[in-house]
């Protein structure tokens, strides 16, 4: 077993963990990476936001073309050449892990492939493909080591046909009849992808909505359009049990009343959740606590109850976005430093990469109900965007949350074409303390769909350009 000792070491290559690896050696600290694959990337990467959002804009180019019928512009019916897809999707996979490993190398950090387990709050070991050991001592560590795809109670089937979104993404095959468990984001993108590219796809969702925790009115939107994007959406349903016969599997799928009805299909596809990836670390050689949920505990400085060591990302709570790693990567890196940083969060954006997308920031309406925040909606329908109208996507919604004593904004929803791209400066003006005032007062360009921001602010002073309400006071 080699010796080895190093400042930091960040154990999981994804968007977090490898975000805290270049800031720790921007910072001048002596780096190490530790992940399995060749190149920094993780599952956000490798299986996960990037290969889904390929597919989904193959999806959407699908979905634009077909929709342009409407506007006097025919095409021929696309014709699906699978393997060129796959490829395509896998070189883009490529690209960007490709300069993640060069970005290492210019940083000169450390990247040891292998499984690390933590032997001390100080050391531990990493066993590489062939079982070898070497031991590190650290000053400092960092766990990122994301999360897993989980399987719903009773699919305890060995199948290749029984999929995790892992698999779906490898596009095995575009089957004719697709079943998917689930009406989380997850399950939505991918039935989306597998629905454009000509699959008939049913989705099964136990609560009463799809979306759960999601604002009702902009699912509302979502749900609308989905109706005729899918075979069939089921509500209150469950998956009671599920066999193979031959090339299919046959679900038997249950209602709230318990009646249960037996359908074929030739694929089904598992997206109810994922699972933080804290077990087998060895973290019972260290302080680390773990909850009942498996999210590693930490403080305002993704501190755990190890000094010496960090967690970020999946692993250490929700919500499980990338995006969210890439912050608190940042904030563990300069705290290992020694910088006098802690994490401080007013808005983590999260975005639905559905046809017509979902995003939101800071309160939901939900929220703000349930902890009574005091609050006034503002909702301004794209039906009265211009631009939405010349895109043929008037069916968006934008809303603001907006205190009505201070009138700074609360929250941003949208639901619409694109609705993850303007996201952000509802971020950006919640991050900053902005009013409704100050959005309304930014001159915005014309026509545009950022535009909905500025009227959904005008409105709540009754000022709005192109929707007619009352005066405020």
């Amino acid at each position: 077993m080699a010796n080895d000792k190093v400042q930091l070491v960040v154990i999981g290559a994804g968007p977090g963990g490898y975000t805290a690896a270049f800031m720790g050696a921007d910072l001048g600290m002596d780096v190490a990476l530790i992940d399995p694959q060749d190149n920094p990337g993780g599952v956000c990467l490798y299986r996960g936001c990037i290969p889904s959002k390929a597919l989904l804009h193959a999806a959407k180019v699908i979905g634009d073309a077909r929709a342009a019928e409407g506007w006097g512009i025919f095409f021929d019916p696309p014709r699906i050449d699978l393997d060129a897809l796959r490829k395509w999707k896998n070189e883009v996979v490529a690209k960007l892990t490709g300069g993640l490993g060069q970005l290492a190398v210019q940083r000169k950090v450390r990247h040891i492939k292998g499984k690390a387990l933590f032997t001390s709050g100080s050391t531990l070991k990493v066993i590489d493909k062939d079982g070898k050991a070497r031991e590190i001592a650290f000053q400092n560590a960092i766990i990122a080591t994301g999360s897993h795809a989980i399987m719903p109670p009773g699919m305890g089937i060995a199948s290749d046909r029984l999929m995790t979104s892992t698999q779906a993404l490898d596009l095995p095959e575009l089957p004719e009849r697709l079943l998917v468990i689930g009406g989380g984001y997850i399950g939505l993108e991918m039935g989306t992808a597998y629905a454009a590219l000509g699959s008939k796809v049913t989705v099964v969702e136990m609560t009463d909505g799809l979306l759960a925790g999601v604002d009702r009115d902009l699912v509302r939107i979502l749900s609308k359009r989905l109706a005729d994007t899918f075979e069939e959406i089921r509500l209150e349903t469950r998956v009671a049990h599920l066999r193979q016969e031959g090339e299919s599997l046959v679900v038997s799928l249950e209602d709230k009343e318990g009646h249960a009805r037996e359908l074929r299909y030739d694929r089904v596809l598992a997206a109810v959740g994922r699972r933080p990836n804290s077990r087998d670390l060895g973290l019972e050689h260290t302080r680390v606590e773990v909850d009942p949920k498996g999210f590693i505990k930490v403080d305002s400085q993704q501190r755990t109850g190890e000094p010496a060591i960090f967690a970020i990302g999946d692993v250490a709570g929700e919500p499980m976005l990338a995006h969210k790693a890439f912050y608190e990567g940042r904030v563990a890196a300069e705290a290992a430093a020694g910088r006098n940083v802690v994490r401080d969060m007013r808005a983590i954006p999260a975005v639905v990469f559905t046809d017509p997308e979902i995003a939101w920031a800071g309160l939901t309406e939900a929220e703000a109900k349930a902890r009574q925040v005091k609050h006034e909606v503002v909702r301004f329908p794209w039906a009265a965007s211009g631009r939405a109208l010349t895109l043929g996507r008037p069916d968006g919604l934008t809303k603001l949350l907006i205190d009505p004593d201070s009138e700074q904004v609360l929250g941003v929803g949208l639901a619409g074409a694109g609705a993850g791209e303007l996201i952000a400066e509802g971020v950006l003006a919640m991050e900053l303390g902005a009013g409704a005032g100050d959005l309304g007062l930014s001159i915005h360009p014309h026509p545009t769909l950022t535009e909905t921001l500025k009227e959904a602010a005008d409105m709540f002073y009754g000022l709005a350009t192109h929707i007619h309400r009352k005066r405020r006071k």
